[in-house]
């Protein structure tokens, strides 16, 4: 259970774990624009639910993507990642056909990295801000 502070209460835990992820596109490719990143943040927050994660807080660029994941001690950054990664590259190539062109030979989406960093306390707000001022594309 999340309260709006992002505690979470377990039967032998109690914690508040975020972490900022950033996916980078293939060859930094330009491949986003507003409906791929609406539709990019739809697929996250699946998969967040999925693992028992909330998502924050979610913005882009035409190159790369930010995430604010709240999330229990029990998920491994690693493999909240890699399914993140790999759900969202998989059903965009379904639903935007035209993104084919940036996956190239691997038919790979995103980057083989990725950035995470926890953030602790207060600068979660200056991060909210920080993420809400991407220069989304219209």
């Amino acid at each position: 259970m999340t309260d709006p502070e992002g505690i979470r209460t377990g039967r032998h835990c109690v914690s508040v774990l975020h972490t900022h992820l950033v996916f980078v596109t293939k060859y930094r490719h330009e491949v986003f624009s507003d409906r791929h990143l609406t539709r990019l943040e739809e697929i996250m927050q699946a998969v967040c639910a999925d693992f028992e994660c909330d998502l924050v807080k979610f913005n882009g660029e035409p190159t790369h993507t930010h995430l604010l994941v709240n999330f229990p001690p029990k998920v491994a950054i690693s493999k909240l990642v890699n399914s993140l990664k790999g759900v969202s590259s998989r059903r965009m190539r379904q639903e935007f056909p035209e993104l084919a062109r940036h996956y190239w030979r691997a038919r790979q989406l995103w980057s083989g990295s990725y950035f995470a960093g926890s953030v602790d306390g207060p600068p979660t707000s200056v991060l909210h801000q920080y993420i809400e001022q991407q220069n989304r594309p219209v």
